[in-house]
């Protein structure tokens, strides 16, 4: 019974991140959703600048703390560890979601193009981004990265064994394509507002923090990391060696 009840835990934690970013798609895009960044203007500008501050700094804390090696040997002293990454993705879904549910548009605009040419771009990198985030996670595991790999194993009565640590694809060209993705989600937008912009500063602050944190406990947890991170770009693609510049290191 415990070992149905943990799968049947996982399942809905997986759907509940699933409903959640897929409601993030249009949150951010401002499409299909009730709810959206860019929805009418209710609040004060002060108070829904603090307001919206808030909350993302909520998910930031929550995202952060609970990855940490540290709260998940406290965590799983509660919960069963086959449990611990499941409960980590309900309650990011659950984080997110108050972010959603609690945003206060505020309106004005930073830019915003009319050329069908450059709002092209713009939707496209938008997709782009987020076929990025999915694409990058079952390059890497989807199933284990959200939980359900764990749960189906400890259903199945089989003892959890961790991925070897591969670089397939993008992954050889930035070490971290799923957070480029959500970049280039969160900035390609024809119109840019206030309340638009706040999101994707806070977003970008809080994956170059994450990713220093993330990257110290990898290079504890992977003694091949520390390479890894010395010969792949953190986030932005190096451009290719020109011939010169080949032919100087080859005879360096």
């Amino acid at each position: 019974m415990k070992r149905s009840a943990i799968l049947i835990y996982g399942v809905i934690s997986y759907f509940a991140f699933l409903a959640t970013i897929l409601y993030a798609i249009g949150f951010v895009g401002n499409i299909w959703v009730p709810k959206a960044i860019d929805s009418a203007p209710s609040a004060d500008f002060a108070v829904a600048l603090l307001s919206n501050l808030g909350l993302l700094a909520l998910f930031a804390v929550q995202h952060s703390v609970m990855a940490r090696p540290a709260f998940k040997k406290i965590w799983t002293r509660i919960i069963p560890e086959s449990a611990e990454r499941s409960t980590y993705v309900l309650f990011s879904s659950v984080a997110l979601a108050i972010v959603f549910f609690g945003w206060q548009p505020m309106g004005g605009v930073v830019w915003h193009f009319e050329q069908p040419l450059v709002k092209a771009v713009c939707y496209t990198l938008f997709a782009l981004g987020w076929f990025t985030v999915f694409g990058s996670s079952f390059l890497i595991n989807h199933f284990d990265l959200f939980g359900l790999r764990q749960v189906w194993l400890a259903y199945r009565g089989q003892p959890y064994t961790h991925l070897g640590f591969v670089t397939p694809g993008p992954y050889r060209m930035v070490r971290h394509p799923l957070y480029v993705g959500f970049l280039l989600a969160s900035w390609f937008t024809p119109t840019m507002t206030v309340a638009h912009l706040v999101f994707a500063v806070m977003i970008t602050a809080y994956i170059l923090v994450g990713i220093q944190l993330e990257e110290r406990d990898l290079k504890t947890a992977l003694p091949e990391y520390a390479r890894y991170q010395a010969e792949v770009p953190m986030l932005i693609p190096r451009l290719p060696a020109s011939n010169s510049q080949e032919t100087a290191l080859s005879q360096s």
